[in-house]
């Protein structure tokens, strides 16, 4: 079967989600993440986008063995000398340089003719192969693009030394048909295309980034562009997961594979929905909570007898588990470890224990402790095992004919005690305002967001909050059956990020905004 290599951009477009931010040190552990996948390609960052983006492009680029690491690019020599730089150090360097084609933005966006795009596509290409022998080139928004002319293009990069053409549908305005017929015609059209790598880059606008991945794959496509949960610009990009098991499922009519270790997949999922903030809608497929959820009777009923009547996919082939985990307080540390284990998490004896503490708290109260359970746990205690403020206790008081009030009492990291009492609109407003008045800080709170992790009135709330402070933003998750609990733990995750990265600029400064 034919191969086809997967270049994962969850850490450059996926980052470009509104709401989005990675540090260097969060790209890394999602770009090793994404090496145990086993992409071929991990497209790093966009280095002259930000001292940020390139340190995170010089760490994986430094760091990760197996795939290619990626640098974007524009068809600039400063940018691809950054690019160049930036990926000094990586076992198999790729730079990616991007030019638009469409008549579009050639004349309102670059002010470029035709040929003048063309030369600065092939002048580009040709810098680039200076600093590496694998260079990529896009068009951008090829898929409203002249595509005689787009075969010119291609062409001339070609001959200038690029090894990989990147076809984009940048505004996700094509359908599955237009995307075949295309590739077709540029196989048919553009001499030397047959022995380079042909890729597309499809995003969602119209709900058909996998649909025209697919196509285009039908049609000679040897490189799908994606991101892991299809996180991305506007409505995102093609599904990574939804692409391999695609492939995978119906390898019958696709004959084509990919090298990825499908087992952690879900794992990959998560600790990206994790570490940006995006949750996972619960009816996406492959990764979404529901993905292998039965209620229907005749569903269940068919499920029960023989699997295959209704799930077309094992859920235990990306890493999910068949079967709800029943652990209980009478569960002892061992079988707790145990199960960590099998999930693939490696903690510290201190993470262990901060975990299985949360665990028996979590057991005394609830019936039933599910794998989502523990996820949520080991997440937030493992997160939190460097915090500077931790919480001690949140009392509130609230109902219909009351003001709501609420103490909250955390212990700084050294020992001291802190405490705060504020009133607000409710409780969760409360909390909030006491922590804020007592840290002497204000940072702005611009998105609130609650889901149940698991179901039933017993369930763990997960809040995820975003915050603005010093001009940047600052994500907080935090997880807990009192929703204003939950709230707090979210709220003071946030605050521990901005602290610590005050710390790390000023180890001397009080972590207190003055």
């Amino acid at each position: 079967m034919r191969k086809i290599r997967i270049f994962d951009t969850t850490l450059r477009d996926g980052e470009q989600s509104p709401g989005v931010s990675l540090n260097p040190q969060e790209k890394l552990e999602i770009a090793k993440q994404l090496a145990q996948l086993n992409v071929d390609v991990i497209e790093a960052g966009f280095p002259i986008a930000s001292p940020g983006d390139a340190e995170g492009v010089k760490l994986i680029a430094q760091q990760i063995k197996g795939p290619a690491i990626c640098a974007l690019a524009r068809c600039k020599e400063k940018d691809i000398e950054v690019a160049g730089e930036a990926l000094e150090h990586a076992e198999r360097p790729l730079i990616h340089v991007f030019l638009a084609t469409s008549d579009i933005h050639l004349q309102h966006k670059l002010h470029l003719t035709r040929e003048e795009a063309l030369e600065e596509a092939v002048r580009a290409v040709k810098k680039a192969r200076n600093y590496t022998d694998e260079v990529e080139f896009s068009a951008e928004d090829a898929t409203r693009s002249d595509w005689e002319y787009l075969s010119q293009i291609y062409a001339a990069v070609i001959k200038a030394g690029a090894t990989v053409l990147n076809i984009p549908d940048t505004v996700g305005y094509t359908i599955p048909e237009e995307m075949k017929e295309l590739i077709i015609y540029l196989l048919e059209h553009t001499p030397g295309m047959d022995k380079v790598e042909i890729s597309v880059h499809c995003h969602n606008d119209l709900g058909l980034a996998t649909a025209n991945s697919l196509a285009a794959i039908s049609a000679g496509a040897t490189q799908i562009e994606c991101t892991i949960n299809g996180i991305g610009e506007r409505a995102g990009n093609a599904a990574l997961e939804e692409i391999a098991m695609a492939l995978h499922v119906r390898k019958d009519r696709f004959q084509a594979r990919t090298s990825l270790n499908l087992q952690e997949i879900y794992r990959t999922s998560r600790l990206v929905s994790r570490l940006t903030g995006m949750l996972v809608q619960p009816n996406k497929a492959i990764v979404g909570q529901n993905a292998f959820a039965h209620e229907a009777g005749i569903h269940q009923d068919g499920v029960l007898k023989d699997k295959l009547t209704y799930e077309i996919m094992d859920a235990q082939l990306i890493g999910r588990e068949e079967r709800v985990l029943v652990l209980g307080k009478h569960s002892g540390r061992h079988a707790f470890a145990k199960k960590l284990e099998e999930l693939g998490y490696q903690l510290s004896e201190e993470e262990l224990n901060q975990a299985f503490q949360r665990f028996k708290q979590l057991a005394d109260q609830k019936k039933e402790i599910t794998e989502a359970d523990l996820k949520a746990i080991v997440s937030d205690e493992v997160s939190r095992s460097e915090d500077i403020y931790r919480l001690d206790f949140v009392h509130v008081c609230s109902g219909n004919n009351i003001l709501p009030t609420a103490t909250v009492r955390l212990i700084r990291e050294g020992g001291e005690i802190l405490e705060g009492v504020s009133t607000g609109v409710g409780p969760v407003d409360a909390a909030y305002k006491a922590i804020s008045k007592m840290l002497d800080i204000s940072p702005n709170l611009v998105n609130y967001t609650l889901q149940s992790i698991t179901g039933g009135t017993e369930a763990l709330g997960e809040v995820i909050v975003r915050i603005i402070g010093e001009d940047q933003e600052y994500v907080g998750r935090g997880s807990n059956q009192d929703v204003v609990v939950a709230s707090v733990l979210a709220y003071l995750a946030a605050i521990n990020r901005m602290a610590q990265k005050k710390k790390k600029i000023n180890p001397q400064k009080d972590y207190k905004e003055n």
